[in-house]
């Protein structure tokens, strides 16, 4: 397993007990990087216009096409470690 790669399983873990819940934009940028980093480019049909949360994941994801796999990796732990997640 590549370095980075655990330290991205160790962010995930660390993001579930975070000190304080962040905002609603960090947590679709969280989760945007997330499954960037896990599933690389999004995929799938876009969720209906009233499903307003599933879009909001969809569209946050969507920015994100392009930034590579490993990038998006370290970009997710390191916005963890500022969240003061413990991830070493």
């Amino acid at each position: 397993m590549t370095e980075i790669k655990s330290a991205f399983e160790k962010a995930a873990a660390a993001a579930k007990s975070l000190p304080a819940r962040p905002d609603n934009d960090t947590m679709l940028q969280l989760y945007a990087l997330f499954k960037q980093g896990s599933a690389g480019d999004v995929s799938g049909d876009k969720p209906g216009f009233f499903d307003f949360v599933a879009t909001a994941k969809y569209e946050a994801w969507e920015g994100l096409q392009g930034l590579s796999q490993d990038d998006a990796m370290q970009q997710y732990t390191d916005l963890v470690r500022k969240l003061g997640g413990e991830v070493d």
